[in-house]
């Protein structure tokens, strides 16, 4: 009795041809029905790399390196989640700083300012580590050329993003910009965000805030994102405003 024989390629997509603009998973092709065996190992190493940023740390030497070559004055700060798990299960305890970050900052001199950059390490401490420090590099030329007053730079541990708001009514600014890093995706576990809110204080929602995502080379550029966030900082100071009553028009400043 002759064998049946099996073929072992892999049966192309249609859609192959879009893979060119997307990073997601799509056109995998496939065996028979299965998926073929490369694509199904590559989306677990992708499922490690999204663990492994959750658990990632900020890397203070190389944050503090690139600050003092901004000359930027900043602080160390920490919510009221003492470690990772707590984050993780306790996302209250991430919106609030502790006791010691609310000191220091009441400690301060009393002076108000017009915009207050807060880095946090939100759920992926990589994207802050990897993205942070160069789009700051980009905006504060800008911001300093407009000759708005900056407070200084804050680096939180485990912080989520209302945190900012705390922070900028501590710091008396008008205006709160949070880098975050993203919730991590399967293609993307190194993404970071931008949130920007006006008249910053305890209890705010998100309907307040605007937001900027998928800030990372891959994503949107840093030159790109730096343009959007500098638009929306000029329009909330002008109109006093943030959130769904402020809209983003930055589309065509990228128009041929």
């Amino acid at each position: 009795m002759k064998k049946k024989q099996y073929s072992k390629s892999v049966a192309p997509d249609p859609w192959h041809s879009l893979k060119t603009y997307t990073d997601a998973r799509i056109a995998l092709g496939h065996t028979g029905g299965a998926i073929p065996l490369k694509e199904v190992l590559q989306f677990k190493l992708a499922f490690a790399h999204a663990k492994d940023a959750v658990y990632s740390q900020l890397d203070w030497p190389k944050l503090e390196q690139r600050l003092m070559q901004l000359a930027m004055p900043y602080l160390k700060l920490h919510s009221r989640a003492a470690s990772r798990p707590v984050y993780l299960q306790r996302p209250d305890w991430g919106r609030s700083l502790n006791e010691d970050s609310v000191a220091l900052l009441k400690e301060l001199p009393a002076m108000e300012t017009d915009i207050a950059i807060v880095l946090a390490d939100g759920l992926s401490a990589t994207a802050i580590n990897q993205h942070a420090l160069p789009l700051v590099k980009r905006l504060l030329p800008l911001l300093q050329k407009a000759k708005y007053h900056i407070a200084p730079i804050t680096i939180v541990e485990q912080g989520r993003v209302a945190i900012g708001d705390e922070i900028g009514h501590l710091l008396h600014t008008k205006l709160v910009i949070v880098l975050i890093g993203e919730r991590p995706g399967l293609s993307s576990p190194y993404s970071m965000g931008a949130y920007l809110t006006y008249a910053p204080q305890p209890g705010l929602t998100d309907e307040r805030r605007n937001c900027i995502s998928n800030i990372r080379p891959e994503g949107l550029p840093y030159e790109m994102a730096c343009q959007k966030l500098y638009y929306l900082i000029q329009e909330s100071l002008r109109l006093q405003l943030s959130g769904v009553d402020l809209k983003d028009n930055t589309v065509n400043l990228f128009l041929p």
